[in-house]
Order: structure tokens, then C-alpha cells, then sequence
């Protein structure tokens, strides 16, 4: 049997934008919706217009743009107690947002209608009624938000439902069913939305959870096999509180787990949440299911044996119908098949039986008894790869460094110095600079000294920078590892370092860094 067609809501620059250390300007704001207008959702919800004069702001700059996939909708509450929805400072800026479709919530548990808003459960009712119906007059369409109608539900059935009733009375569109405190667990939704579906079968059900259980995915799959064709969401799953339903998880589950036809183009699915965790400022966690750097990772020889064998027995869908690739992750519990096909890229030649590969396998195994982490350090990898079967010979050479430090800080920051010497196919450059602490300064130095030579690498800049202390017990005389990520105007890379001083540690990953930058350039 053919399904039913599932309506995607995002709602990321709304409920994702209350979410902690999460802030976009109006120029945030434009960007995110090109990015999921492109991308193929059916609806966005942009904010609410009455709540700051930034979120207005957008309104006025937004409606300039022509969207192909995507339907604008502004988001507010019903009208206030004793106030006509005509008079209503909330309901006008609704209204001069100038959207074709407008989210109006509204209370549906007795316990917020008597002791938060402090009116009676018939003057809610009303509320909900005329505000629906004042702006449907307006030609709206409206979805209405059912604030907290799990826990309604539970704690009045026959109120939860006469809002709802309200609601459809005043001519709403869709019924949204919150689960706005995200503690209603994925039985109960089923069983109440399932209710919902056949006390309104004619219709339209969506469904907004939170994640305060870990269950808003959960809760929103069970509520589309109940009879929802909407869900609502945030892209990377932000929001108040533990965040929303992603939908980077529930649209993949929603088109290739259980067939749905919904909208969405899948394969650009990691390009366009990176695009946006890049808007927001925030992290993608490298095992998010579908889009996470490790989603595809396989470390274990028996995994990798099997993936390039059969790639389904030990992957469910395939990485590229989601935009991933799959990695092969290089460790101490890697097999001969691992190393092949983490270097095949490297060495197409390389054959599994060969003395090369059992160098490479060997040296891998010395160095990471000693600290080294290549799953996490691709460039490494390759440039240990390429030295041991000679294929590659280094750019330069370092001579010497050296590294000052000073306190109390001057004025104007700067407190460490270093100086560096490097050659260059017999030619020495001597080079010094100031910077935020030692390795700073060395990363600066190093690259005005390369940069005579190999102007190339004047657009690289370190943009991260991790330290992990290998020997706990060893105090300050500790081995430490370091990581390093680089990046271009095109792509990153990391390098690694490991030694018990921290210093040298940086440098062997600073140098790495920079020699598989000018490896990648010839």
C-alpha cells in the first residue's frame, strides 16, 4: 500500500533559535532559509515577529526572496484574555509579517489555562476559536500549535480535545500536537496521536517533540505511523532546554527506512547540516546517526574485511545516499584489509601480501604503542604512508627553533616569541614572530620563513587545536599527543604530534601539517 506524502516543518531559526549559546542575525537568518528552501522543505518557520524588532527586521528583508520548495510561516500566540484578536499587538505583527502561513499556539492543558493564564477553560476556548478564525478571515493558513497536549491530554482528555475542536471550529488548517515539556514517552504518543487521527480523521495531524527523553525521534517516527503527515523539527536537532526532533535523523529514517515519500534532497543531507551547524556556530558530535563524521567509520579488521566484501553487512543504508563517505579508521587493532583500503587511495598498487605493506602495518603499530592516533589524523596517515614506500620526499627542512615566554603579559597580549630557521633545496630562512603563546608563535614564524618559498600557503590558518596527556602518573614529565586541524578555502585536514614536550609535539604536527598542505598543491 502506497504511503501517505509526510510534510516537513523546520523550525530551527524559531525553536531551534532558543536554544542555549544559539544566536543568528538577520544575515543568519537569510542564509538558513536559502539553504533549506534548496534543500527541499515544505514549510519554515521563521520566527516570531511580535517578540523582537531583529525577528520583524528579517520578515521585511526575507519577503524579497523567491523560494522554490519552501513556505514561510510566522509564528505567535492566540490573542490575549479580554483583548479582540482585531486589537491585538501580537495578532497585527502576525500579520505584518506578511506570510502565507501563520503557527498560532495555543493552551490545551487545563493546568496552564487556570494557573498560568489564570482564565477559565470556556474563555480559552474561545480564545483559540476567534484568533483561528480572525486570521483564516485574513487568508491565512493557519497550523495550530497544541501547547502541551500530551500532558493535557493525560490530565484532562475531553478539555485537550475540546481545544483541538476549537481550533478546527475556527478553521485551522493543521493540528500540531506538542509535546512541549518532551517527556511523553514513544507508547504514549502513538496512542494519543492514533486517538487524535480517529476523532478528526478528516484532518491534517503534525507533530513537535522535544528531546527531553531522548525520545523526540522516537516520538515523532511513532506519530507518523499513527496517522501524522507533518513533523516538525530543527535541522540539527537545537532547541530549548535538550533541543528538538532533528530532522537530519527523521528524514532519512522517514525516505529510506519506511519508504515515505517526503521532501528533502538525501544526498545533499551533510552538506546542507554542516552549512547550518557552521550558521549557528556549533558542533556536529561525530557519531550523530547519518551525518556525523563516524557514522561510516569502520575501525575494527573483521568491520572492514566485511564492509569492502558485501558493504551492507556492516552498513545499513549506503554513506552516499545521505551525502557521507565511509572512513576507514587506521588504529593498533587494525588488520592488513584496513591498511589496503585506507591507502589504496594513497597506493593504488599496494598489495595486501607485500613486504611494503607489512612495513606500513609495523611502523603503524610502533608508533601508535608510543601515543600516536591516526584514525583521528587522516594527513598523518597518508604522509607515513607516502615516506614509507618513498613517495615522497619533504619540502623542507627544520633546523631549529627556539621558544620565549614572558610574564606578567605585556600590554597588548603577544607574551610568547619564537624564532625558526628552515631549508629549503640549500637555502636557509631565519624567521621570528609574536604570538598568543609558544605554539602560535611557532606556527607564525614557520610560515613567514616557508612562505618565500612556497607562497602557497599564505591562506592556511589553524583552526583547531587539541592536547591529551597520555601518562596520567607522570605529572608534568607526561607524554602528550597533540592534534592540529588546518584548513584552506577548500578543505581541512589533521595532523598529529606526540612527545613528552609539548612543545616538540606541536611542532612535529605544525610541520606535518604544513608539508601535506604543499603536497596536496604540486
Amino acid at each position: 500500500m502506497k504511503k501517505h506524502r509526510i510534510e516537513i516543518f523546520d523550525s530551527t531559526l524559531r525553536d531551534g533559535a532558543q536554544g542555549e549559546g544559539i544566536s543568528f542575525s538577520v544575515s543568519d537568518k537569510i542564509n538558513i532559509v536559502k539553504s533549506l528552501d534548496a534543500f527541499g522543505v515544505d514549510y519554515i518557520e521563521a520566527g516570531n515577529p511580535g517578540s523582537n524588532p531583529k525577528d520583524m527586521d528579517f520578515f521585511r528583508q526575507v519577503s524579497a526572496l523567491k523560494l522554490k520548495n519552501a513556505r514561510l510561516c510566522a509564528f505567535g500566540s492566540t490573542c490575549r484574555s479580554g483583548t479582540p484578536p482585531e486589537d491585538d499587538a501580537n495578532i497585527r505583527s502576525l500579520l505584518q509579517a506578511d506570510t502565507e502561513v501563520i503557527a498560532i499556539f495555543g493552551k490545551t492543558w487545563d493546568l496552564h489555562v487556570t494557573e498560568i493564564l489564570k482564565i477559565g477553560l470556556d474563555d480559552n476556548l474561545d480564545i483559540v476559536k476567534k484568533t483561528v478564525e480572525y486570521l483564516k478571515k485574513k487568508g491565512k493558513y493557519i497550523i495550530f500549535d497544541a501547547e502541551h497536549f500530551f500532558d493535557g491530554y493525560k490530565a484532562n482528555e475531553s478539555y485537550a480535545l475540546a481545544v483541538l475542536r476549537a481550533a478546527l471550529e475556527g478553521g485551522a488548517d493543521t493540528l500540531a500536537l506538542c509535546d512541549t515539556n518532551g517527556g511523553t514517552l514513544p507508547n504514549e504518543v502513538f496512542r494519543l496521536t492514533s486517538i487524535v487521527k480517529e476523532s478528526f480523521p478528516n484532518t491534517k495531524i503534525s507533530i513537535h517533540c522535544h528531546n527531553d527523553t531522548g525520545c523526540a525521534v522516537a516520538n515523532s517516527m511513532v506519530a507518523v505511523e499513527a496517522g501524522a503527515s507533518q513533523v516538525q523539527g530543527t535541522f540539527i536537532g537545537i532547541g530549548e532546554r535538550c533541543g528538538n526532533a532533528d530532522l537530519s535523523v527523521i528524514l532519512p529514517n522517514l525516505k529510506l527506512k519506511l519508504g515515505y515519500e517526503c521532501g528533502g534532497d538525501m544526498e545533499s543531507l551533510f552538506t546542507v547540516t554542516r552549512r547550518i551547524a557552521e550558521i549557528a556556530n556549533t558542533q556536529i558530535d561525530n557519531n550523530r546517526p547519518y551525518i556525523g563524521q563516524s557514522a561510516f567509520a569502520h575501525k575494527g579488521g573483521m568491520h572492514i574485511d566485511g564492509v569492502m566484501k558485501i558493504t551492507r553487512s556492516f552498513e545499513h543504508v549506503d554513506p552516499e545516499s545521505v551525502g557521507n563517505k565511509r572512513k576507514f579508521l587506521m588504529s593498533e587493532v587494525s588488520g592488513r584489509s584496513t591498511l589496503l583500503a585506507k591507502a589504496a587511495v594513497i597506493a593504488p598498487e599496494l598489495k595486501k601480501n607485500s613486504a611494503e605493506a607489512a612495513e606500513i602495518l609495523e611502523k603503524l603499530k610502533e608508533m601508535e604503542h608510543y601515543g600516536y592516533h591516526f584514525e583521528a589524523a587522516d594527513a598523518s596517515f597518508e604522509l607515513l604512508v607516502k615516506r614509507v614506500l618513498g613517495l615522497y620526499n619533504p619540502h623542507f627542512k627544520l633546523v631549529l627553533y627556539k621558544t620565549i615566554g614572558e610574564f606578567p603579559v605585556p600590554e597588548g597580549g603577544m607574551p610568547a616569541s619564537a624564532t625558526i630557521k628552515v631549508e629549503v633545496d640549500g637555502k636557509e630562512e631565519i624567521s621570528a614572530a609574536m604570538g598568543n603563546g609558544p605554539v602560535n608563535a611557532l606556527d607564525l614564524a614557520m610560515r613567514k620563513a616557508l612562505t618565500v618559498f612556497y607562497p602557497s600557503i599564505k591562506d592556511i590558518q589553524l583552526t583547531d587545536y587539541k592536547v591529551r596527556v597520555l601518562e596520567e602518573n607522570s605529572t608534568t614529565a607526561a607524554k602528550v599527543r597533540v592534534l592540529i586541524e588546518t584548513a584552506d578555502d577548500t578543505h581541512s585536514w589533521t595532523t598529529i604530534g606526540v612527545s613528552n614536550d609539548i612543545i616538540e609535539a606541536s611542532i612535529i604536527a605544525l610541520v606535518d601539517s604544513i608539508e601535506y598542505k604543499l603536497a596536496i598543491t604540486e
